[in-house]
């Protein structure tokens, strides 16, 4: 089956134009710091930092060389980091067995194999440590009763819980019962209590005063894990070995670009190019990574789907099995097996997709909806995630794809720039069994019976309190830039930008009035790309780029007429030759 792709226009949301005298300050301030006098500093660059709330020179430092020690907070900031640190002393102490328990996803078992990896290293005895990920499809997220229960059946007495757990009340009485002890380090938004448990870290807790409340999970379990070394003075050198799959975590998860997940994720991808660990080499080299300079974009594009594969469409543990791994030919195994699946899941996400398009173009009352949502008992629990966010990038409205699963209707959902999605779910909660998540992404389960009520009310929802603006496209642009400004000096500062994320994206910039040089084509197998040669005004030089699936957009600018773009400026590596090329995120008409 194929489906008309549906194209939906975007709306070009320029940032307005700062105070020219104070981007001029600024800018011979920077010129004037001799730290910074290897990068071109110029208005524009200056506008970027002013943009991002750089507005000091010692803020410019620390942004464009991030320190580990330095530039991080004190973990004991976080609530309850104490009793975290002090119970997991006892338990080394006393001989107990600790068990690692984490959520099937990249973040979770990142999480898992990060502190797992950690503690191996100082526990007396390594085989009082074990891990567990709990079946996507038999347990379904977080704490489970079955963990909990394989947690007692094994003789493990502590439990730490990572990323996840924050709304596990009852699991945490189940488990307090059988005498188990459980340290909860989430990054979710709590509900209306908390479980009682021997530690709850959570930088979203209204009573946590730690001042970053953006961290992954396995950021909240990086920092119990750097409280646990100040206590017992191991070395925080140890700990900084595993900041490769602390930002695997950090951009597959989508968490701000910003605070310590930034300084994490400069280090961290330096760590992943410089010396990954076992797993995460035999991970890089499937993905065709190797001698690649490996940056977000790739994490999130081909590290972190091979890596939820695992626990998609398997088991989440033979993801923390290839990312503990200590021998390259199991690594090697594991990873194959992983990138199996991997290809499984991308079948069955493509079927999946066209069957849910297919639905709403054959439904005009689906096409009017503010909101999407789609229940098909058949759909794999695994890939609904995906195609939620494809079918929401497809319409631009929040959309929760459901499937059956254990008797229930169980699914994901995503949401559009600005909509509060939580809210809207919590808005329907009397009709759910439980449901958790944040503001963009929420997973949920309900009775089947509910669905169709659940449906019309979330919409209801949706069509009342979304803005005009969250139903379109937006396209966040830093800068209008002329043609002729774009320069190597330019592009080798803007690399000095990265990482990219939420909170630092990459630079986005326009220019109008450009014109086709005469020699643009249209390329790809199905001609639905376009090479471009553009020229601003009367000016002759020329500026290359490419615009992938904007085809339908090759008689505008072949027509002569003026027109605007706006882009990315990248490297382009072609036959051992580098060139700047732009890359075209939308064209315009220019009026």
């Amino acid at each position: 089956m194929t489906v008309v792709e549906f194209k939906m226009e975007k709306h070009w949301n320029i940032k307005p134009v700062l105070d020219k005298a104070n981007i001029e300050r600024f800018t011979q301030e920077l010129k004037s710091c001799d730290e910074l006098s290897n990068l071109y500093m110029s208005p524009g660059i200056a506008l970027l930092l002013l943009q991002r709330g750089i507005d000091t020179v010692d803020k410019a430092k620390e942004f464009f060389n991030p320190k580990l020690r330095e530039h991080q907070h004190n973990p004991f900031e976080m609530k309850d980091m104490d009793k975290a640190v002090e119970r997991i002393k006892k338990a080394f102490d006393s001989n107990e067995k600790i068990l690692i328990y984490g959520d099937y996803d990249v973040d979770g078992t990142t999480s898992v194999a990060l502190v797992y990896s950690f503690l191996k290293l100082h526990i007396d005895n390594p085989e009082n440590l074990g891990f567990y990920i709990p079946d996507r499809y038999n347990e379904g997220y977080g704490i489970s009763f079955k963990g909990i229960d394989h947690a007692a059946e094994n003789g493990f007495t502590l439990i730490i819980a990572l990323d996840c757990g924050i709304k596990a009340v009852e699991k945490a009485k189940y488990a307090k019962n059988l005498g188990i002890d459980i340290i909860i380090c989430d990054h979710h938004t709590p509900g209306d209590q908390l479980p009682d448990v021997a530690a709850c870290l959570d930088p979203k807790r209204e009573d946590c005063p730690y001042p970053d409340k953006n961290l992954s999970g396995c950021g909240v379990g990086f920092k119990l894990m750097q409280a646990f070394c100040r206590v017992n003075d191991y070395k925080e050198a140890e700990l900084n070995n595993y900041l490769d799959l602390l930002v695997v975590s950090i951009a597959s998860d989508i968490v701000p670009m910003t605070g310590e997940n930034r300084i994490w994720a400069y280090h961290g991808l330096k760590k992943l190019n410089e010396n990954p660990s076992i797993g995460l080499d035999s991970i890089i080299r499937v993905a065709g990574l190797k001698g690649k300079n490996i940056n977000v974009t790739d994490i999130v594009f081909k590290i972190g789907p091979r890596i939820n594969a695992a626990g998609r469409m398997r088991s989440g543990s033979d993801a923390v099995e290839l990312l503990i791994s200590e021998d390259p030919r199991t690594a090697d195994l594991l990873s194959q097996d992983i990138d199996t699946s991997n290809n499984e899941r991308k079948d069955l996400d493509r079927e999946i997709t066209e069957q849910a398009l297919a639905m709403i173009e054959s439904n005009e009352e689906l096409k009017k909806r503010k909101s999407t949502v789609l229940f098909c008992p058949k759909w794999h629990k695994g890939v609904i995630g995906i195609v939620a966010s494809r079918l929401t990038e497809t319409y631009y409205r929040p959309t929760i794809i459901l499937t059956e699963s254990k008797g229930f209707a169980t699914g994901s959902a995503r949401s559009t720039d600005g909509f509060d999605l939580y809210k809207a779910i919590d808005a329907c909660s009397d009709l759910l069994e439980n449901f958790g998540g944040h503001m963009y992404a929420a997973g949920l389960t309900m009775k089947l019976e509910n669905v169709e009520k659940f449906t019309q009310r979330f919409e209801e929802y949706v069509a009342e309190n979304i803005l005009p603006e969250q139903l379109i496209p937006q396209i966040d642009i830093d800068a209008e830039l002329h043609l002729s400004s774009i320069n190597n000096n330019l592009f080798k500062t803007l690399c000095k930008f990265e990482p990219f994320g939420p909170g630092n994206m990459k630079p986005v910039f326009a220019t109008k009035g450009v014109f086709d040089y005469g020699t643009s084509k249209l390329v790809g197998k199905d001609h639905n790309h376009i090479k471009l040669e553009l020229i601003e005004g009367h000016t002759r030089n020329t500026v290359s780029g490419v615009a992938f699936g904007m085809g339908d957009k090759f008689s505008l600018i072949h027509g002569g007429q003026p027109f605007g773009v706006c882009y990315t400026i990248e490297e382009n590596d072609f036959k051992d030759t580098k060139s700047l090329q732009i890359l075209v995120k939308d064209i315009h008409s220019n009026d």
